[in-house]
């Protein structure tokens, strides 16, 4: 995306301003800020990952607090998660959606200022944290993410994130929402979350407790670790700074669409 990132390309405007909910006609104060512009701030503390009130104002993106209650007004009107899933049925009509499998993972992250969604982290020295689980398709690309306290347990959002994964149109038929496999570490050996999977069509190939991992299952299994780089290549979501979980979510779903985003420009350029 260039040396500046978080400019807003057409392109990329063109999915998003649809989205967005309107101002009214008439309304008292000044006028709202631009969309765009509020769009641009919100981007650049994602990747920079400054403090709101440390927005540059000679950027031209208006003040962070401007920019904070924007992106908490979006967050509100699901706009983040409509373009996720916008973004997954275009990759899903381009063909660049693998879905004869699935990975599930997590990975921690420190949370400086507590909020919901914190706890004391088992791999951080009790510090508090939060951790996202996350389900991708066989080639790296995220479908959903959920953040916990650093000490819920990663067997525990299988089921939520598998049931999580948006339907994703884009071809003709119904909407897909299942993938064929399920591929997980021996944190997520569960015998009933086998027996959910396997109820919703999902084949489970998950290690088990005190035996060999199962044979080839690393290297299916590696993109996860991949995505989870690209995720937190947004300086903002390697430590979460936000109290609120709706705002730190929100920056969530944002750079998940980036993501995809950017894997739609290459399968289509």
């Amino acid at each position: 995306m260039g040396d500046k990132p978080w400019i807003v390309s057409d392109e990329l405007w063109a999915r998003i301003e649809p989205l967005l909910p309107r101002w009214p006609e008439r309304s008292p104060g000044p006028r709202p800020l631009d969309d765009r512009l509020c769009l641009q701030g919100i981007l650049f503390v994602l990747y920079n990952d400054i403090r709101w009130h440390h927005l540059p104002p000679e950027l031209g993106f208006g003040s962070g607090q401007t920019c904070w209650r924007r992106l908490g007004r979006w967050q509100e009107a699901g706009v983040f998660d409509q373009l996720h899933r916008l973004l997954l049925a275009e990759l899903h009509a381009a063909g660049e959606l693998e879905w004869s499998r699935a990975c599930v993972d997590a990975s921690h992250i420190r949370a400086k200022k507590g909020g919901a969604g914190t706890g004391p982290s088992p791999v951080d020295r009790g510090k508090r944290g939060s951790k996202h689980h996350l389900i991708c398709d066989g080639n790296g690309t995220p479908l959903k993410v959920i953040t916990t306290g650093g000490n819920v347990n990663d067997v525990t959002q299988t089921l939520a994130l598998v049931d999580g994964i948006p339907p994703v149109a884009g071809r003709p038929g119904r909407p897909r929402k299942r993938p064929d496999t399920l591929l997980g570490d021996k944190g997520y050996d569960s015998n009933p979350n086998r027996r959910e999977l396997r109820k919703r069509r999902i084949l489970p190939v998950i290690s088990r407790k005190g035996q060999a991992d199962i044979h080839g299952l690393g290297k299916l299994r590696y993109v996860v670790e991949q995505t989870f780089a690209l995720l937190h290549h947004f300086k903002r979501l390697a430590t979460r700074w936000e109290r609120r979980l709706d705002l730190h979510d929100a920056l969530v779903s944002l750079a998940c669409s980036l993501i995809c985003f950017r894997r739609l420009k290459k399968a289509t350029p």
